[in-house]
């Protein structure tokens, strides 16, 4: 037996060896993988590194690198790997500190002067104004917010927005928030990375102090994008008109909310955001027409390389489209991908091949690291990396396919491209929005056909066709096919069990989801089936997942407790977005009323009582209840809205505004009539944002 041991260790180490050295022309496709591990790694770190970690980071990489050249063959790539690892984590410190701007420390009311950036609509859906220029009545520059959001309330209309017009006004700016719940999307970390340092609202009418000429220096694209959509708005009406003015400027504050929400339950909401599809789209209608066009022309097709040709005006085309949607993440995301097939076909290299895809990816998390936590990212290559690894499959297997009748072809690849992007999104799209479209399948079928087919040809045919005066013609095209979709929508949304609602998985869920993804897709060699029982292994962490049976929001005004019929809400309106957060990770389908008139809460107004598993809550609302309070919790917990003046109490927990502001959200689970209580910052630690 002793003897047979060295024996199995060298025939491991052989398969091993053989099983790395298979991977040899394929390791491109692993760089953004190690990067990903090197930058997730940098987030979740609990305290922002300083100097010394950096430094030692760097140190580590080209360490590892020397020794990379030096190694075996069968070795370097897991040395290099190592060295990706790093970089990843040196690419997101360097990202977090380059974009570091002033971040408003406390509730702001007063008179906010900007420049007009960004016009966009709130979840409120109300208009909402991204301004850059800040000026905040007795603050000083190096303290104030380089842009700040505020919403637009009350009675407006004084002034239209355009961009570049600087405005002034009077209302509330208050810091990014934090996550809603332990653990949950932290607002304050995607403001931090987008220069975002406040965030506020308005009830008093916008004025105009200068025009926006004086502002058009660096926003001239965002004026045409203003003028685009607002002429395409006036010729094709109604929700199709913002629809595409949508597509093709990236302008959705038109949308209507209905709109958007049949969009999103019949999972269609992805025509709405400019992305690969759009991209892909448009770049191929300009590309197959210039080949086209050039192929009329007998000189230029037998000695000219018209395919190149092609590809560089789609390629001009493509950024054009890019700057003109305002560059939105997910449009740098669609343009870089497209770039890069492009560019693929200027170099004479296959455009579509996971080497492509990997080369994107890179480029993506080398510019925002940040965008690998982002749902876009995380559904677009998901879908991109499964339908190059399946149409890769069909071709090389096309010899033992049958083969199908010419006319029946593009059907079958719409069927098996959206059948496909379908189940390799699902799992991401329902771990990020918490619900599934269950006839999402048959809304795309009906659906995307008409995007690539009609809606895209008949953007470009507006483009050209528009100097002549002609632009009716494909704008008519275009509206017929949008409405066809919005009715596509609703009819899908309007069915019965048109959407699950799931809850939340737990934190190791969707890494270990990607991962087992990955390696069942870019591994070669028999090894690759360790992929299916990883991801196998994910699913049912999920459907192990628990809740809190107790959350407490950030500002103390809104309880949740988990009772027999779902979560109960200690009010009924008030800190809306927790409350839905809060449901929608339960996997409820219920709103913020309904909710709170669920059996859970007992008492008098502003003074409630609730239980879970023996552990008992109080929540006080108002500042009456929270001065009537003279020590005496009356439960495990005690939650006010209003600052306390009797400090802390002896026998029980306290939650208040002061004590929130450095804790944050709270979740308690009360297992066996004992509480395990985790804040806010518990999780998120002390980082650049949650300073």
């Amino acid at each position: 037996m002793a003897e047979a041991m060295p024996h199995r260790t060298a025939a491991l180490r052989q398969r091993l060896t053989e099983a790395l050295l298979m991977q040899r022309g394929y390791l491109l496709v692993w760089v953004p993988v190690c990067l990903s591990f090197g930058i997730a790694g940098w987030f979740m770190l609990p305290v922002e590194p300083g100097a010394a970690f950096y430094g030692s980071c760097g140190g580590a990489t080209l360490l590892l690198l020397w020794l990379g050249a030096r190694a075996g063959e069968a070795v370097a790539p897991l040395v290099w790997a190592l060295a990706l690892v790093l970089c990843g984590a040196l690419l997101a410190g360097t990202r977090a500190h380059s974009v570091a701007e002033p971040v408003l420390g406390f509730r702001y009311y007063g008179p906010i002067q900007g420049r007009i950036v960004d016009i966009d609509r709130s979840a409120a859906d109300k208009t909402r104004l991204t301004l850059d220029q800040v000026v905040l009545e007795d603050m000083r520059s190096d303290r104030t917010p380089a842009r700040v959001r505020v919403s637009l309330h009350g009675q407006q209309g004084y002034v239209l927005p355009e961009p570049g017009l600087t405005v002034i006004l009077t209302g509330h700016l208050a810091p990014p928030g934090g996550p809603v719940e332990p653990g949950g999307f932290d607002f304050r970390r995607m403001a931090w990375f987008d220069g975002l340092g406040a965030v506020g609202y308005t009830r008093n009418p916008v004025l105009a102090l200068a025009p926006a000429a004086e502002g058009r220096a660096g926003l001239a694209v965002f004026r045409v994008r203003v003028v685009l959509s607002r002429w395409v708005q006036a010729r094709i009406p109604g929700a199709a008109g913002a629809m595409a003015a949508a597509i093709l400027t990236g302008d959705r504050s038109a949308m209507p909310l209905e709109s958007v929400e049949a969009l999103r339950q019949s999972n269609l909401a992805h025509l709405l955001a400019i992305s690969g599809l759009h991209m892909g789209l448009l770049t191929g209608v300009v590309f197959a027409s210039l080949r086209g066009g050039m192929a009329l022309v007998p000189r230029l097709a037998l000695h000219y390389p018209i395919r190149k040709f092609a590809a560089a005006g789609a390629l001009v085309v493509a950024a054009g489209y890019l700057a003109l949607s305002g560059g939105a993440v997910s449009t740098e995301r669609a343009f870089i991908m497209v770039s890069v097939m492009l560019v693929a076909v200027l170099l004479g290299r296959r455009a579509i091949s996971q080497r492509s895809v990997a080369i994107a990816a890179v480029l993506i998390l080398v510019r925002a690291p940040e965008a690998l936590f982002g749902a876009g990212f995380q559904m677009s290559f998901a879908a991109t990396i499964a339908l190059v690894a399946v149409f890769g499959l069909l071709r090389d297997h096309r010899e033992r396919l049958p083969r199908p009748p010419r006319w029946l072809a593009p059907v079958l690849a719409v069927v098996i491209s959206s059948s496909v992007a379908g189940v390799a999104t699902a799992p991401f799209g329902a771990a990020h929005f918490n619900r599934i479209a269950d006839y999402g399948l048959i809304a795309n079928l009906l659906s995307v056909p008409l995007m690539g087919a009609l809606v895209m040809p008949a953007a470009v045919a507006t483009a050209v066709l528009w100097p002549l005066g002609l632009a009716v013609l494909p704008l008519t095209v275009m509206r017929w096919s949008l409405e066809w979709i919005l009715l596509v929508a609703h009819r899908v949304a309007g069915l019965e069990g048109a959407v699950t609602h799931v809850i939340a998985p737990g934190p190791l869920v969707l890494p270990m989801l990607s991962f087992g993804f990955l390696w069942l897709i870019l591994w070669r060699g028999g090894g690759r089936w360790i992929g299916p029982p990883l991801m196998l292994a994910a699913l049912l962490n999920w459907t192990q997942a628990e809740r809190p049976e107790i959350l407490v929001a950030d500002s103390g005004g809104l309880v949740g407790v988990i009772g027999p019929q779902g979560r109960a809400l200690s009010r009924a309106k008030g800190d809306g977005f927790a409350a839905q957060s809060w449901l929608e990770n339960d996997g409820d389908a219920g709103d913020q009323e309904t909710a709170a008139a669920r059996p859970g809460f007992v008492g008098p107004k502003g003074d409630l009582h609730a239980s879970a598993d023996g552990i008992t809550i109080r929540h006080l609302t108002g500042k009456v209840a929270a001065a009537a309070f003279g020590g005496d919790c009356g439960a495990d917990i005690l939650v006010s809205g209003s600052p306390l003046e009797g400090g802390d109490a002896p026998d029980c927990l306290v939650f208040d505004p002061v004590r929130l502001r450095e804790s944050g959200s709270v979740a308690v689970w009360t297992a066996g009539g004992t509480m395990r209580v985790v804040t806010a910052r518990d999780l998120s630690g002390n980082r650049l944002w949650t300073r």
